[in-house]
């Protein structure tokens, strides 16, 4: 039975990245339509159907370019998470201030008390407390 499962699949796309999200949102989709009525089942069996389709599909360049722009979008939406999960790590050692010309954040360590902060972009020099 495998062997005949490994020759059904040959020379078709199979699982990526955005298929794994498929099956996700099918698990959400399906736990919502349980809770709630509306739509939810249908949108599961819709991205469920095209989830399938997209795996035994034999047009491998296009499918790899639907991942390709899933992982651009995804990464935009994981970059900005990542970026204010470090900014919020940061806050413990240091303060976060814009510059007021230029609004370049700039990060000045904290207990030092009030100190003269230069922006490097522009120049600008302003005081605040640490």
């Amino acid at each position: 039975m495998r062997e005949k499962l490994q020759r059904f699949m040959w020379g078709r796309y199979g699982s990526d990245q955005l298929n794994r999200f498929l099956m996700i949102l099918v698990l959400v989709l399906l736990v919502l339509s349980m809770i709630f009525r509306g739509p939810f089942y249908f949108l599961a069996l819709a991205a469920l159907i095209y989830s399938y389709f997209r795996m035994f599909s034999r047009n491998i360049a296009k499918r790899s370019a639907e991942n390709q722009w899933y992982l651009r979008k995804s990464m935009k939406v994981r970059g900005f998470f990542q970026k204010k999960k470090r900014e919020l790590s940061q806050l413990k050692q240091y303060h976060i201030y814009k510059c007021p010309n230029c609004k370049q954040k700039i990060r000045v360590p904290r207990g030092r008390g009030r100190i003269a902060i230069t922006c490097r972009k522009c120049g600008t020099e302003f005081v605040k407390k640490s």
